[in-house]
């Protein structure tokens, strides 16, 4: 199951040469970067009002949207899942305080 974020950022990827009047993330990307943070931030609000909630099943509804978008912001910096999983393996067995710090000197 964790092959999915490979295979959602090449769909992502190809959906970059798609007509945007046939292609949901085509047309995001058209519309540019502001209208995908717009949908991050949409789809992060009701990440929390479901979390709020208790739903269960919104919760991973909603927290997958967050997921989605945040992948189609992530190809359109020609940025995929690969560099965020980097990102978390550095991070793994660091104390969150000692990671900030270490951030906060570079």
């Amino acid at each position: 199951m964790s092959d999915i974020l490979d295979r959602l950022a090449a769909v992502l990827e190809q959906r970059k040469q798609a007509d945007a009047g046939r292609s949901y993330v085509a047309g995001l990307y058209a519309k540019g970067l502001d209208a995908i943070l717009k949908k991050v931030g949409e789809e992060a609000i009701e990440t929390v009002l479901a979390a709020k909630g208790g739903d269960r099943e919104q919760i991973v509804y909603e927290t997958a949207d967050l997921w989605f978008h945040t992948m189609v912001l992530l190809a359109a910096n020609d940025l995929g899942p690969g560099d965020v999983l980097t990102e978390l393996d550095r991070r793994f067995g660091l104390s969150g305080i000692d990671e900030k710090a270490q951030r906060e000197q570079d």
